[in-house]
């Protein structure tokens, strides 16, 4: 630690740097229509986040420990299949050794290499799949292992003396204006597999008279496109309550309502939360199991059936050439200098960033408005519920049984009315013992 005298002159100047350089930034904020951003948004949700990290989630750390042993009894389970299958025993964990067993031992046609040998990712893994019952044991140890050192393991280690875990949140970290949190993240807890859903068992309110409530955005980012796009019919499905990806998959395949089937809503969905994320037809081809040229032409069908979103696409693009940047709802720029690249992989993805950046950027300023708001309306009530967490579209509270009804009504409420839209907002709420039983 530096010395008073050399510490000191030095804090000094950073503030006097900042006193000094705040005049043109506030000038900047003004031209660029971002001083309501800050003020309005950005400044009271620091103090949102300071509180929610301070109140922290309880976790109960039994609930960890016996998740922890069940989870073990089947890593243990699949690393005898996996060396019965393999008919000898070898560390499972060293792409080295597990690579001469796949391709050497095993003969399974090798799909990539490294510089170091066989390459034993996931992704070969997953086009393997068939070829050898040893490789969905492997799939599954895999994630299993993963979920037990990271999460199970790990969320043990950092719960604090007061029995809750106290998350860091970043307000300004990721580029799309999205909120992280570190310490651990708590953002993304894997829910796709049952024993990682199972994790959100061990967070529980502090007391037995109050529960756990979810209030959950519904497509959000899709109800966000059509607004911005303006896309007649995608509009028209969410005003009229319809389900979107049904709906897109009348659209595309041609069909009516009773005949679209769970592939072909599946296919939809799959496209429409795809554009969102700027997918590609390479992206979608591995994401549904097709191949590249069938996955170009469902874009393409997807495109042709919403010429709004398909001119958004191209507006975006000739805009975030011609500014250099793209903006959300409230104003939140992005800065895509790969915009222009020579580089065709730089720019393709540069084009897909100006693309998503506008939907996901704003569907992230709409929940942290709601935060605002939700906090500012609170100090009108007698309600005693506590906000805890924010993963992406949805807030976690603490409620007491005895308010939990008119509670859940009065965040609602909140959430769908954050930013007026040409579209409904919708938001789902629900509520139970554990963060588990919330969803």
């Amino acid at each position: 630690m530096p010395e008073d005298d050399v510490l000191n002159p030095y804090v000094a100047s950073i503030t006097d740097a900042i006193y000094f350089a705040k005049p043109n930034m506030d000038k900047q904020l003004e031209e660029y229509n971002q001083a309501e951003l800050l003020a309005d948004l950005e400044l009271p949700l620091a103090k949102i986040l300071s509180e929610m990290e301070e109140i922290g989630i309880y976790t109960d750390v039994h609930d960890l420990e016996e998740m922890e042993k069940e989870i073990q009894e089947k890593l243990d389970v699949l690393i005898r299949n996996i060396h019965d299958a393999a008919g000898e025993d070898f560390n499972i964990n060293s792409p080295k050794q597990l690579g001469v067993v796949l391709f050497e031992t095993l003969q399974l046609p090798v799909i990539k290499k490294t510089k170091t040998g066989y390459s034993t990712a996931v992704d070969v893994l997953e086009q393997l799949q068939g070829e050898h019952p040893i490789i969905d044991y492997i799939l599954e140890y895999r994630q299993l292992s993963k979920l037990q050192s990271t999460y199970v393991e790990g969320l043990q280690k950092v719960i604090s003396d007061d029995q809750r875990i106290h998350t860091r949140f970043n307000q300004t970290l990721a580029q799309t204006g999205r909120l992280s949190s570190v310490d651990p993240n708590l953002q993304n807890i894997p829910v796709r597999l049952e024993e990682g859903r199972k994790i959100r068992k061990a967070f529980k309110p502090t007391s037995k008279d109050s529960v756990i409530l979810s209030a959950d955005y519904s497509q959000i980012e899709l109800r966000v496109l059509a607004h911005i796009t303006q896309d007649e019919s995608m509009k028209e499905a969410f005003i009229n309550g319809d389900d979107i990806h049904t709906a897109t998959a009348m659209k595309v395949f041609g069909v009516e309502a009773d005949q679209v089937d769970s592939l072909m809503r599946r296919q939809a969905k799959a496209v429409n939360f795809g554009i969102v994320y700027g997918i590609s037809d390479y992206g979608l081809s591995q994401s549904l199991g097709i191949t590249r040229k069938k996955a170009k032409a469902f874009i393409d069908d997807y495109l042709a059936s919403f010429p709004g979103v398909k001119q958004y696409m191209s507006d975006i693009v000739k805009d975030a050439k011609a500014l250099g940047y793209v903006e959300t709802l409230l104003h939140r720029r992005r800065y895509i200098p790969d915009i222009t690249s020579r580089n065709f992989n730089l720019r393709g993805f540069a084009e897909r960033t100006a693309m998503n950046t506008p939907i996901q950027g704003s569907a992230a300023d709409i929940i942290k408005l709601a935060m605002v708001k939700f906090a500012q309306k609170m100090k009108e009530t007698t309600y005693q519920a506590k906000l805890l967490l924010q993963v992406h579209d949805e807030l976690i509270f603490e409620v007491p049984k005895s308010e939990v009804d008119s509670f859940s009504e009065f965040v609602e409420e909140i959430m769908e009315n954050a930013l007026q839209l040409d579209v409904p907002l919708k938001v789902d709420s629900s509520y139970g013992a554990t963060w588990y039983d919330a969803k």
